[in-house]
Formats: C-alpha cells, structure tokens, sequence
C-alpha cells in the first residue's frame, strides 16, 4: 500500500508540476510583445543629453500638430543658448538670440519632424532597468535604442549611436498638451537674410 501511495503521490507531484508549467507558458503566451506608445501630439520636456561628455541641458518642445519642433541647447557651464526649430516642411534654423553674434544657420532634412508614431516596426529587446526605473526598451533601425517606463508609458531615456559617437539622453520632466507661445518659434530677422 505505501508503494501504491508514493506512486500516486509521485504521479499527482508531476502533474501538478505539469498544470502549473502549463499555466505559466499559457500567461507568457497571453502576454504579446508590448509596443512603445506614440508620442503626445504635443508636449514640453526638460532632458539631459550626454554627446560622448558633453553635457548640455535641453528644453524640448514638441508640436506635431502645427508641424514643429523646438530644442533650446545650453551647454554645461556656458551661457550660450543655441535654438534649434524644425518644422514639417524640413526645414531647420540653428540660431543664437545674442545680438552681437547673431549666428544663424538653415538646413534642410527631407524627413521632418519625428512622426508621433516613430517607433513604429521597432525590435522589442525585453525589460531593463533604468535609472531607477523598469523600462520595456526597443531598439529602431540599429542605431537608438529607447526605453520607456512599464507603468506609465513615459520615455525614460534614448541612446542614438551616431559615427564615432553615442547621444544619451535622459528624460527628467515629460508635460504632455504643453504647448509654447507662438512668437517664440520664429527665428530671427537675421535667418532670412
């Protein structure tokens, strides 16, 4: 009677061992690869960008919806701000508001601003953490890699591996629907000369 009982119980171990490795590749399978969420429409964001040491403080205005976006640069320690907006139609203005330098260059980039959907066909890569954070991290077309937080959905930070460089950058404020004043979107008389 005892071998009988051992056998049953050896028999229900392994089929309780079955039913919950069962479960547990039924839960996995019912959870898809998640996907990064689309950047607001508009949102204002104060991020630190390390290029390969150097530092620079960045406000960031993003404004699909009228087809522009704006980066005010400061490097660490210096007081020259460099205002970078681009818009829809490609067109860029790198520009100084110092009025005796009054530096300004125009380029063009056919693609734009970043499309709310950018990340659209990224690789998934699996969880890591960040910072202090859990982040769901994809990796689009070899070069960034960006991380976004599991519970909130916000970015946390974006690697971009550019020449001999890499660009980090670290989210440290995400206000979504802020939006700046018109007038500070134009670039300088001195642009258009």
């Amino acid at each position: 009677m005892e071998k009988a009982s051992m056998g049953l119980l050896i028999i229900s171990s392994l089929l309780l061992v079955f039913l919950s490795l069962l479960s547990h590749s039924s839960s996995v399978a019912s959870n898809p690869t998640p996907t990064p969420s689309e950047w607001p429409l508009q949102f204002h964001s104060l991020i630190w960008h390390n290029r390969t040491g150097i530092l620079q403080k960045v406000d960031l205005w993003y404004d699909f919806i009228n087809g522009r976006n704006l980066n005010i640069i400061q490097e660490q320690l210096s007081s020259d701000v460099l205002y970078d907006v681009e818009w829809n139609n490609g067109t860029s203005f790198f520009y100084t508001l110092d009025p005796y330098k009054k530096e300004c260059n125009v380029m063009y980039f056919p693609v734009g601003i970043l499309r709310p959907n950018w990340l659209d066909g990224a690789t998934y890569l699996g969880q890591r953490m960040v910072d202090i954070f859990l982040c769901n991290v994809w990796e689009k077309v070899d070069f960034i890699r960006y991380y976004e937080d599991v519970g909130t959905k916000r970015p946390v930070k974006w690697v971009i591996f550019q020449g001999q460089a890499w660009y980090t950058t670290h989210v440290m404020t995400f206000e979504v629907g802020a939006v700046l004043d018109d007038p500070n979107w134009q670039a300088p008389l001195y642009c258009f000369r």
